[in-house]
């Protein structure tokens, strides 16, 4: 297919929509700006609640929230597979496609190749989200598997239950992980969708989706209630213990 379709718009943008997806995912995620973000906020409540599971006997709370987790991951790697079906299928039609779509104002879809490059494009990052959610599914049920292992309420105190719990807690929070990498992907595939149209609408996109991503991830009012919260926890766990 050669890259004779490569103009220098369709170039800019796609350099661009590569460096804002992987300048954010460095930043979000290998910098210390992670220690602000939901996603870590999220993850000490996680290790709070596998904590509280093994001091209950009675432990339907947490296979209901283990439950709902692995039902929330479950539907975004079907609904995926389904998009890649879709994006599949489109590459069989990309004539009927480009028609449709230099229709539409200020289009500029460019060739039949042009055509069939950007939806590859939209295929991989799909196929990259499935991978996540797939992994995050896994993780997920390993998670189910070990807090199925955490002994009575009787052995709250004990080495074994601890570890456990830790361990469940760990397993939680990379199947988290995943699965926000999974609905990441999902976001920016909104930016690539708008390559369909015009390569500048697809900077614009991938600028306003990087906006987006900032303000939840660590200005939104659920960051500010979780960290209000953890001010909390911790101002009361370094109060000191009233004297019998």
């Amino acid at each position: 297919m050669g890259l004779q379709w490569v103009t220098l718009g369709d170039a800019l943008a796609f350099a661009w929509f590569l460096a804002a997806w992987i300048g954010y995912t460095v930043y979000t995620d290998h910098t210390p700006a992670r220690d602000r973000t939901i996603s870590a906020a999220v993850n000490r409540r996680r290790a709070d609640w596998l904590r509280e599971a093994g001091r209950r006997d009675l432990r339907m709370i947490d296979t209901n929230i283990l439950g709902n987790l692995i039902t929330g991951v479950g539907f975004f790697a079907s609904t995926t597979i389904l998009v890649i079906g879709g994006l599949m299928a489109m590459m069989g039609v990309t004539s009927q496609v480009q028609d449709a779509l230099n229709r539409l104002p200020f289009a500029s879809a460019g060739s039949v190749s042009a055509l069939e490059a950007k939806i590859a494009v939209l295929l991989m990052i799909f196929i990259y989200a499935f991978f996540k959610f797939g992994w995050a599914f896994r993780l997920a049920n390993y998670c189910s598997i070990t807090v199925g292992g955490l002994p009575p309420a009787a052995e709250r105190d004990s080495a074994r239950s601890a570890a456990l719990s830790k361990a469940a807690a760990v397993l939680s929070s990379r199947s988290g992980h995943h699965f926000n990498r999974g609905l990441r992907a999902y976001f920016f595939a909104l930016g690539a969708m708008a390559w369909l149209v015009h390569p500048g609408f697809f900077a614009l996109i991938t600028a306003g989706v990087v906006i987006v991503l900032y303000r939840r991830e660590f200005t939104s009012q659920a960051v500010t209630a979780l960290q209000e919260l953890d001010a909390i926890i911790t101002e009361d766990s370094a109060a000191p213990t009233p004297q019998a």
